[in-house]
């Protein structure tokens, strides 16, 4: 992987991705204070949501002009967005124009990370991909350890706004190092017959993109009403315009998570939904609950990264020598679901010490890396080399669309808590309960990796 001929592009796809990194792991830490200090507490889903929405987008489009002329254009004007947005979210004087700030870095995010995915699959030979994708995980190990602990310093002692003009230089840097190692990939082979004939604009990706986030939002919003008809009829509404366009948008098969490419990036949804919906209430449960500093619950958004990169690992070794991929992912969701039962328990039980949450929450990392590593290689591994980017795009789709649904659920459901004079607590209990239960589907899924004949 860093021989002459990968040692280029290894380097950038890693800087790319330890870039995303840090942002997301920082932005985490300090959501709460933004939330406070912006008057967003009752939209406090929307500020990871936001972001897990535009990202759609962003990986859609990115996704599909990769196919049809190479990654270097994609990743170039997604790392030019993610910098724009970072500029308005630190700038931004109130909680709607932070929230623009998110979206604009959601468009950057989706096709940043669409584009990794896609270059491991077009640049990489069979036999170096379990092993890309293990440190494609371990970029994460660097911002893990250093970006909850400034973050929360930061936002303890200074000001949250520095997190993100922190991330302008790293963003220069990464595209400095990382867009030359992409030109040669310019027009992967394979694809001359990717490029459909222009149809109308209402059938293009974007469009499609456009309308599942647009459907996707109607459905979160909806939840935070008190009226109850509207909500169920715009809910509604809602589904009836993501479920169609989300069908246009990946490959054949996804929906009913048929064997094989399909059910791969059904687990993916659920490894997502899982991990980063529950992480995603980590910090608040610590800070809100618990009473610990956003530096110590920065701890353990960094706890489950760095084991995340031990269970990836693990699963790459295991993959060298000829096992199969199924078995990985079954136990792989089997220990991400004991340490969210963990985690949970000791955010929400005031009997157990606060630290048995980053305890639990680096048990499940260590299940999430060993799940997400098989069930990725193993899809892209059965995808056309003409549907790299499709099938890289639907991955990372399914990954931001899990994420940002249970993120808005969990948040609405904190905001009807308190709608009805409950507690966080109440809100929180319901997050983990429904993450719980898509770690237990994820067993029964991770079956249908491999069609029969194949497994």
């Amino acid at each position: 992987m860093f021989g002459g001929a990968y040692r280029a592009l290894t380097l950038g796809v890693i800087l790319s991705v330890s870039m995303v990194a840090f942002e997301s792991l920082g932005v985490a830490t300090v959501l709460p204070d933004i939330a406070k200090d912006l008057d967003g507490l009752g939209a406090y889903g929307w500020g990871l949501s936001a972001l897990m929405l535009a990202n759609i987008i962003g990986t859609v489009v990115a996704g599909r002009a990769a196919d049809r002329s190479g990654p270097v254009r994609s990743m170039a004007i997604g790392m030019l967005v993610f910098a724009i947005g970072c500029a308005v979210a630190g700038a931004a004087p109130t909680w709607p124009l932070f929230l623009l700030g998110r979206a604009l870095q959601g468009l950057g995010v989706g096709a940043v990370m669409s584009m990794a995915y896609t270059v491991i699959g077009l640049a990489y030979p069979e036999n170096l991909r379990a092993r890309m994708f293990a440190l494609l995980s371990s970029a994460w190990t660097i911002p893990s350890l250093i970006g909850p602990v400034i973050a929360g310093t930061l936002a303890d002692f200074t000001s949250w706004r520095g997190v993100f003009l922190l991330m302008l230089p790293l963003i220069a840097i990464a595209a400095l190092l990382t867009l030359p190692g992409l030109r040669r990939l310019e027009r992967p082979a394979g694809t001359a017959g990717s490029s459909a004939p222009a149809g109308p604009w209402w059938k293009s990706p974007l469009a499609a993109s456009i309308l599942l986030t647009a459907g996707t939002a109607l459905l979160l919003q909806a939840l935070l009403l008190k009226n109850i008809v509207l909500l169920v009829v715009l809910a509604l509404v809602g589904i009836a315009v993501a479920v169609p366009t989300l069908r246009q948008v990946t490959p054949a098969g996804t929906l009913s998570l048929r064997a094989g490419v399909g059910a791969g990036i059904g687990i993916r949804f659920l490894l997502c939904g899982v991990y980063f919906g529950s992480e995603a209430f980590l910090p608040l449960g610590l800070q809100e609950l618990r009473g610990v500093n956003a530096s110590l619950a920065g701890l353990g958004l960094s706890a489950g990264a760095i084991t995340w990169v031990v269970g990836s690992a693990w699963q790459a070794k295991r993959d060298g020598k000829g096992n199969g991929r199924t078995g990985s992912v079954t136990l792989g969701f089997t220990i991400l679901f004991a340490g969210l039962v963990v985690m949970a328990a000791a955010v929400l039980v005031e009997a157990i010490p606060p630290l048995v949450a980053i305890a639990g929450w680096a048990l499940g990392g260590i299940g999430m890396g060993i799940g997400f590593n098989a069930a990725t290689t193993d899809t892209l591994e059965q995808a056309p080399a003409e549907q790299q980017g499709l099938v890289s795009g639907s991955l990372q789709l399914a990954q931001t669309l899990a994420t940002g649904l249970i993120s808005g659920i969990g948040g609405a459901a904190i905001a009807i808590a308190h709608q009805h004079d409950s507690t966080t607590r109440a809100g929180l209990l319901f997050t983990f309960a429904i993450t719980a239960v898509l770690a237990l589907a994820g067993v029964l899924v991770s079956r249908r990796l491999r069609p029969a004949r194949a497994a």
